[in-house]
């Protein structure tokens, strides 16, 4: 699939419409439109939707929009970057599927670099993009996420689980009518979980799995909701926080993903025990 087609789909995305492209990459229409056509040829999927209210992305558009643009980041990193910064380094790209893990994945990959080398790293979380999926699409080396793995094209293993503890702000400092619950939107085994915390909150705020902006938002506002103990553990001893008396902690599944012929997934293994031991 050629480069200039991925650039011109995701031009038609933001601009809302091929006319509106054509003129903001100095193309005919007609180029445009046969860009986005060779994309549809190779997928077998429309990407747009033209109507009287302009041109939409279809479903299928909306899920490919992503992976167009990892994939022009990365075209756009080898081709400039990469011959200047290779330097006989191994190449390592590690995502997360949600920011709650944001502070881990960088410690795993200050620790694979240290045990095995510089690296040439990648770091990425992205909410819409599949982590399994790019994994074995060869968009991403290995990742982390807590949804358990059923692609037959990747390995994982399950690590210990991610710990979270109901917590709140001091009552003296906040009332029972001002009390929000800040839901992170972790999947459905964090929705069953928390849902009796939600409901006695009289309010609910979400942060899509952002865990270091419901935290600072707890800490600034008062409010509530369950965090990682290592996120918290500070706040805790210092007294701005203070676990919920019925609150049951909450542990959240951990894998880690890689395809089956990755060399260096024993290593991140052994990697991430360290970090969590």
């Amino acid at each position: 699939m050629q480069i200039k087609a991925l650039e011109t789909f995701l031009c038609v995305a933001e601009t809302g419409g091929f006319h509106a492209a054509a003129r903001k990459l100095n193309v005919t229409q007609t180029a445009v439109s046969a860009r986005i056509r060779l994309i549809e040829e190779e997928t077998g999927r429309p990407l747009f939707t033209r109507g009287a209210g302009g041109t939409t992305l279809t479903e299928f558009g909306r899920q490919f929009k992503p992976y167009a643009e990892q994939m022009l980041s990365l075209w756009t990193f080898a081709s400039r970057d990469l011959p200047e910064q290779t330097q006989n380094r191994p190449a390592l790209r590690l995502g997360g599927q949600l920011s709650i893990w944001d502070p881990l994945l960088v410690d795993l990959a200050v620790r694979f670099e240290q045990r095995f080398d510089k690296l040439l790293l990648t770091l990425n979380y992205d909410h819409d993009l599949n982590m399994v999926e790019a994994v074995a699409t060869y968009v991403l080396d290995a990742a982390i996420t807590h949804e358990k793995p059923t692609d037959r094209r990747v390995t994982w293993c399950e690590l210990d689980p991610e710990v979270l503890s109901l917590v709140q702000t001091p009552q003296k400092e906040i009332t029972d009518d001002d009390l929000v619950f800040v839901n992170l939107e972790l999947g459905e085994i964090y929705q069953d979980h928390v849902r009796s915390a939600a409901r006695r909150a009289s309010g609910q705020t979400l942060f899509l799995g952002n865990c270091m902006m419901a935290l600072r938002y707890v800490l600034n506002r008062g409010g509530c909701g369950y965090f990682p103990d290592y996120v918290i553990s500070d706040h805790l001893i210092s007294g701005d926080l203070e676990r919920v008396v019925d609150g049951i902690a909450l542990p959240l599944p951990m894998f880690l993903v890689a395809r089956s012929d990755q060399p260096e997934f024993d290593d991140l293994r052994s990697c991430l025990v360290d970090l969590r031991s």
